[in-house]
């Protein structure tokens, strides 16, 4: 099977079976749709409020967006501040990880009482505070693995750090790059829909969810719940097809 054609025929595959599955569970427990809601309850849901969903998947995905692009520049920066000197990692690395360490949900309030009224800056900042931790490690420890001879060599012929950087640094850390951005990605999602859940502001998934939560439109949750999967699955392979481009030589294919 061409390579192409298998990347997009077994994912949907396996959310075919996925979905067949789901059905057939509440199905043969016989649970209504205000317990669990089925694929089958899901259609209706998505053609009587197609409206509210492409407004508010739009304001959810730009936001997440936004964050997850401040958590790779920071993430990237404290990365290469980390990678590069083994007193920074040792005193930045305890912080971020006892910062990783607080559950968001304990955060939201807190940020939605510190800048009250601003939505869309609670939002972002969430979602970019919950996403930039796998990026700043993945950097730091791709960089501070880096072969102590090249960085020799290098400096020898009269290479700046930055030089060391651009040439052979930022190529070597791009593989543990992107595989932290995949992680990002859903973890920005995570901290946009925490925000709009937790401090309700009537934007986004999140405050559909809530809506569907409040008047027991159970279909409702869970086709917001179907559509944020679908939105992280898009950014997901977006990121995927980033990483062929700019890393594509470091991709092992099976034998």
């Amino acid at each position: 099977m061409n390579g192409r054609l298998r990347n997009v025929i077994v994912p949907m595959f396996a959310m075919l079976v996925f979905l067949l599955l789901w059905e057939a569970l509440v199905w043969v427990n016989d649970w209504p749709n205000y317990k669990m809601a089925s694929p089958s309850d899901l259609w209706p849901a998505y053609v009587r409020y197609w409206e509210l969903f492409l407004v508010m998947g739009w304001q959810t995905l730009w936001r997440t967006i936004v964050g997850l692009l401040l958590a790779v520049l920071v993430g990237i920066a404290f990365g290469m501040v980390m990678g590069f000197s083994r007193t920074m990692r040792d005193a930045l690395y305890p912080l971020l990880v006892g910062f990783n360490a607080i559950p968001k949900a304990t955060v939201v309030p807190i940020v939605a009482l510190m800048f009250v009224g601003a939505h869309d800056f609670n939002t972002v900042l969430i979602a970019f505070m919950i996403s930039f931790f796998p990026i700043a490690v993945s950097v730091s420890i791709g960089l501070s693995t880096l072969e102590p001879e090249y960085r020799d060599i290098l400096r020898s012929l009269g290479a700046s750090q930055t030089t060391i950087f651009w040439k052979i640094a930022l190529p070597k850390t791009l593989p543990e790059f992107f595989g932290a951005l995949k992680v990002s990605v859903t973890l920005a999602f995570i901290g946009t829909n925490l925000m709009e859940i937790v401090s309700p502001h009537g934007r986004g998934l999140g405050a559909l969810f809530d809506s569907g939560k409040t008047n027991s439109d159970y279909p409702l949750m869970f086709a917001v719940l179907i559509a944020l999967a679908l939105l992280g699955i898009v950014l997901y392979y977006i990121v995927v097809g980033l990483e062929k481009i700019f890393a594509g030589w470091a991709e092992r294919t099976p034998s």
